[in-house]
């Protein structure tokens, strides 16, 4: 299942959507200040509970992000490779581990924004923090790719679903590489074609209409989290 919005009524549900932005930047911020050990444990903890608020499993988020996983772990393996005696140094490795599980981390709590917050929402938090024509794009920009990202993995699952059907897994696999890369690429394009076809169909706006956004008690929880992290941060 691709991860994406799910309707629900969990705390991070009833969240404005620019505390939960709030709460993602001041945990990224934290991050990057606390990349040791201890930094690191406290704030796996505090993503476990934004990940329980968010009702969203560990394991569903990992797997949702196993590619991601799978590049910040590159680094930490090509630099604890030595031309030595065992060859792997957990000393050289030490940092680049600390480094990479810092952005998994953070990378990781994302998640919890976009499986609570509708698309639309995000649209006019941004518009709301950037006025202008520049908000206007990247709120439509962010729209286009929360909106576009899911189909085109479906689409690539599609196509090895059809390869596997077909015997394609006895292929080389170069052959396969190359078979799933263009028929994506087919795909993309087509459905790029077809929705600009559709918004211009639909006369699409530079200004549409968008929910309005409102504080409520519960983004107080949020406020606090954010006022904690900046000051750990500072301290």
């Amino acid at each position: 299942m691709t991860l994406a919005y799910e309707p629900g009524g969990t705390i991070a549900h009833r969240l404005d959507p620019r505390s939960k932005l709030g709460v993602q930047i001041a945990f990224a911020v934290a991050a990057f200040a606390h990349t040791t050990p201890r930094g690191l444990l406290v704030l796996t903890a505090l993503g476990g509970v934004l990940l329980a608020v968010a009702r969203l499993p560990l394991r569903r988020a990992l797997w949702e992000l196993r590619f991601a996983v799978v590049l910040v772990s590159l680094p930490v393996l090509i630099e604890g490779l030595v031309w030595d005696t065992p060859p792997f140094s957990i000393a050289e490795a030490r940092e680049p581990a600390l480094a990479s599980y810092r952005v998994l981390l953070i990378v990781l709590v994302s998640t919890t924004y976009v499986r609570s917050t509708p698309i639309r929402d995000s649209e006019a938090a941004i518009r709301w923090a950037i006025p202008g024509k520049a908000g206007r794009l990247l709120a439509t920009g962010v729209a286009l790719v929360f909106r576009f990202l899911p189909v085109l993995r479906a689409d690539l699952a599609a196509i090895r679903q059809a390869m596997a059907a077909r015997l394609g897994t006895e292929r080389p696999l170069i052959d396969r590489m190359e078979l799933i890369a263009v028929g994506g690429l087919q795909r993309a394009f087509g459905r790029a074609d077809r929705l600009a076809l559709a918004m211009n169909a639909r006369c699409f706006a530079w200004n549409p209409t968008l929910p309005d956004l409102g504080f409520s008690r519960v983004d107080l929880l949020a406020f606090c989290l954010i006022g904690v992290l900046l000051t750990w941060t500072v301290l």
